[in-house]
């Protein structure tokens, strides 16, 4: 016991010091928000590009267009584009609070707003998540699940995930919403309590993701619920998610756009 107790003094305080101090370090394959530079472009002899996105998420018309909300952020357009017109970057700001906003361009992106001062004044120190995976792979609910570990420690902020929607301020939800996962998921929105918050985390969550126009899916939770902050990614980093939050709640500064 006291040699687990002393590994433990040595280990010191792990917790990231994110947002007070430097963000955590992201790792080497980690593809943030796209960077698009239409002086190389010439879009009207080549369309590599578009045609590398597996998912429809590039669009060319006078100009090239990403829709963060599809993007699974594969890399695949920033591969096939011979002039280096798309470059993914290593900024992890991505959340909005309008679908429309996830498009990315060649101008500034525009980041979450937070919520007007009556919503900040309930949700801002303390806001209750009920998590609901309707349909999601896994990937993005363990990267939201981290935000649980002492690494980051999302509690400090006073935002938690809980197991009942009648405790609950709002839902984060995941997955493209399949069928099965439909009735159970309006269910979830009823009983938690008025006012409440709908955030959709991941590609799935936003478009459906990879499922988008399957018969069997919803193509996400924006035509069913309410959405009042988008995360995208594929998954999306704890660290954007973790951004996102601090956003809807005014936690951080508005850079960065």
């Amino acid at each position: 016991m006291l040699k687990i107790l002393w590994t433990r003094l040595q280990q010191k305080h792990r917790t990231t010091a994110y947002p007070k101090g430097p963000a955590p370090e992201l790792p080497p394959r980690f593809l943030g928000r796209p960077k698009i530079d239409m002086s190389r472009c010439t879009p009207d002899s080549c369309r590599s590009c578009a045609g590398a996105c597996p998912h429809g998420a590039l669009d060319i018309g006078e100009r090239v267009r990403i829709d963060l909300g599809k993007c699974l952020f594969c890399g695949a357009c920033e591969a096939a584009c011979p002039a280096g017109v798309i470059e993914f970057t290593r900024e992890y700001r991505m959340a909005v609070g309008r679908r429309g906003e996830l498009e990315v361009q060649d101008a500034a992106y525009r980041l979450a707003e937070a919520l007007d001062a009556k919503s900040r004044k309930l949700f801002g120190h303390s806001l209750k998540l009920r998590q609901v995976s309707a349909g999601g792979c896994g990937a993005c609910e363990a990267d939201v699940n981290v935000l649980n570990t002492v690494g980051w420690d999302l509690g400090r902020f006073g935002i938690q995930f809980v197991a009942s929607p009648r405790h609950a301020d709002g839902l984060l939800v995941t997955g493209p919403v399949t069928e099965n996962m439909r009735l159970g998921l309006l269910k979830t929105w009823e009983a938690v309590p008025s006012p409440k918050l709908v955030i959709a985390a991941g590609a799935c969550a936003i478009s459906g993701g990879p499922y988008l126009g399957h018969p069997e899916v919803h193509d996400g939770c924006t035509r069913l619920l309410p959405v009042d902050l988008f995360i995208p990614g594929c998954p999306p980093h704890p660290l954007t998610v973790l951004d996102g939050l601090l956003r809807l709640l005014g936690r951080l500064e508005k850079d960065g756009r």
